[in-house]
């Protein structure tokens, strides 16, 4: 048995069950050779002479017999490296979902900050763990299914037997998700009602979407600003939406969607229509938003930002808003400034043609936004930009370099001034007067 378990190994043949030996055809030639045939497939077989001493004959050992399946039993290492394909990009994916929900996002609606963002969170949770179920059974049902009728060796072809035309099945399975949608119907229903109600001592504010920026407007204290606006706390403020463009004009306008994810949800502006929403901050700070529904270009740079004051700082904001602009002195780099915006000379289109500085009088919206105290904002152009002196030449240097906006073409937007470096020096500065 020791012997020809050896003459196994030094074969290159596996050590296994005996089975009957395949009878062979010996043919001796001056070099040793020896021909066996093995499976039906003559193969030559080199006879070591040290080997023949050995086992004291001059015939080759006997080969182990052809076993079915002997070519498959060491797999090629390009199936392996097909097999390990789909698990590496499936734990890339996971990787990537999981790291993308990390970080500070400030625009998380699962984080809410005021009662109408949490009526929806309130909502969402439940209907996100019902969902998880119904998706772990189906896809559980559908991996047993795999796994269960997967092809096997033995398989005559026959399938497996059938559920279709099965009412009882199929009358369980249609109605035990209408029962789900029933029952997460009736408090989404109701929660829209109650975020869409009108609340009791709220401020209203007037929202206006233009392309690419929103307006804002205080009737009870007749205040206009531009891309970010102040609320009290714990007040709620309840938004009049609607959108134009061009002259205010509803013909010109499109839509825009006002979302605010940690004050309260989406709302569309439609031109020539009224939309409410009603927002809340619960507590200070500042809350971050952005248009949520495409209107051209700039789409991406039309954001909203919200500070929440406590009652005294509000007061004061309001105070401060409602304050007109001081003239600049005389024979200062300001009251050029403020010259060039009102007259620009050469033909070119004044400054005052779009925005308004309010100084007396009756305050009047113009197409672009108000500057009365543009640097009591942070930011501009949408709310994209900081509100620094470098960004502010920048600007007026060439406005569609920091925001797209093709104003020759649509005459949407701020158009290039052609301003020189003086004009451009006076200009910045009124602008920096006017906090």
């Amino acid at each position: 048995m020791g012997a020809r378990r050896s003459e196994r190994l030094l074969f290159g043949h596996q050590v296994g069950r005996r089975r009957p030996v395949v009878p062979h055809r010996r043919a001796q030639c001056s070099t040793g050779t020896h021909w066996s045939r093995g499976g039906g497939v003559s193969t030559p077989v080199v006879a070591d002479s040290n080997a023949a001493s050995e086992y004291g004959s001059r015939r080759a050992p006997e080969p182990a017999p052809d076993r079915p399946g002997d070519d498959t039993l060491r797999e090629h290492p390009h199936a392996r490296r097909s097999r390990r394909t789909p698990l590496l990009l499936g734990v890339l994916g996971l990787a990537a979902v999981v790291l993308a929900a990390c970080g500070d996002a400030e625009q998380n609606a699962l984080d809410p900050a005021g009662p109408y963002a949490q009526a929806p969170h309130d909502l969402i949770i439940p209907v996100a763990w019902i969902a998880l179920a119904v998706f772990i059974f189906v896809q559980g049902l559908i991996i047993f299914s795999v796994v269960k009728f997967r092809t096997k060796k033995d398989d005559d072809g026959s399938l497996p037997k059938q559920i279709h035309g099965n009412t009882r099945a199929e009358i369980v399975w249609t109605v035990i998700p209408a029962v789900i949608l029933a029952i997460i119907a009736v408090p989404t229903v109701q929660g829209i009602f109650e975020v869409m109600d009108e609340p009791e001592d709220y401020l209203t504010v007037e929202v206006i979407g233009h392309r690419w920026w929103f307006e804002y407007y205080y009737p009870d204290y007749d205040i206009y600003t531009a891309n970010e606006f102040a609320i009290p706390v714990g007040t709620p403020v309840r938004l009049e939406m609607t959108a134009a463009d061009l002259a205010r004009s509803p013909d010109l306008g499109v839509i825009h969607s006002f979302w605010v994810p940690r004050l309260a949800g989406k709302q569309d502006l439609i031109p020539g229509q009224t939309t409410f929403l009603n927002i809340q901050a619960d507590e200070p700070g500042r809350f971050l938003g952005q248009c949520a529904e495409y209107c051209g270009l700039s789409h991406a740079n039309m954001r909203i930002r919200v500070e929440a004051y406590e009652d005294a700082e509000f007061d004061a904001w309001v105070a401060a808003q409602t304050t007109p602009a001081e003239q600049p002195a005389d024979g200062t780099p300001e009251a050029l400034g403020r010259e060039l915006f009102h007259e620009l000379g050469d033909g070119r289109q004044a400054c005052a043609s779009c925005h308004q500085v309010w100084e007396d009088g009756a305050r009047n919206p113009g197409q672009g936004p108000d500057l009365t105290h543009l640097m009591s904002r942070l930011e501009f152009a949408g709310a994209i930009h900081d509100m620094t002196e470098e960004n502010l030449r920048e600007w007026l240097r060439d406005p569609n370099s920091m925001k797209p906006m093709q104003y020759e073409v649509s005459g949407i937007g701020m158009p290039n001034l052609d301003l020189t470096e003086d004009e451009l020096d006076a200009l910045v500065a009124y602008m920096l007067s006017l906090d």
